[in-house]
């Protein structure tokens, strides 16, 4: 059975001593061992937070270059198709113009010889129509 004496008293004592040199040595150096890391984890979340927000600034500003760019790019594109365009539809008009000229010389030319071919094959035509006539009647026409 338990007796309730003087050592009762003394359990609670060393009870008591042994909770404040406790409370001394381990747990106030523990709980701000805690507290520190808590601090520092806060801290490092804060940071973690900060870092993203910076990434996401850095990731908007890279679209809005690349968007730029590709706008840019594509400005660029459109400014040298047109240029294009109007070359070819420049070369093309050129091209048709000498052309025309050209078959317009070719024409006239064409028409030129076509005349002394003519001119020619009518003189030819009399002669052999005299040479014909001559084998066909067998004397000459006078």
């Amino acid at each position: 059975m338990i007796s309730v004496d003087w050592t009762l008293g003394l359990q609670f004592l060393n009870f008591v001593i042994l909770l404040l040199i406790l409370n001394k040595i381990l747990y106030r150096p523990l709980l701000k061992i805690i507290a520190d890391r808590s601090d520092r984890i806060a801290g490092l979340h804060a940071g973690a937070k900060d870092l993203e927000a910076g990434i996401d600034e850095k990731m908007q500003r890279y679209q809005q270059q690349l968007n730029d760019a590709k706008f840019q790019a594509n400005e660029e594109r459109n400014k040298l198709k047109q240029a294009a365009s109007e070359e070819e539809v420049k070369l093309l008009t050129e091209a048709r113009g000498k052309a025309s000229s050209r078959l317009e010389k070719i024409k006239s030319q064409v028409a030129v010889e076509a005349g002394e071919a003519s001119k020619i094959l009518q003189t030819e035509a009399g002669a052999l129509a005299e040479q014909i006539t001559t084998k066909i009647l067998g004397r000459e026409l006078a």
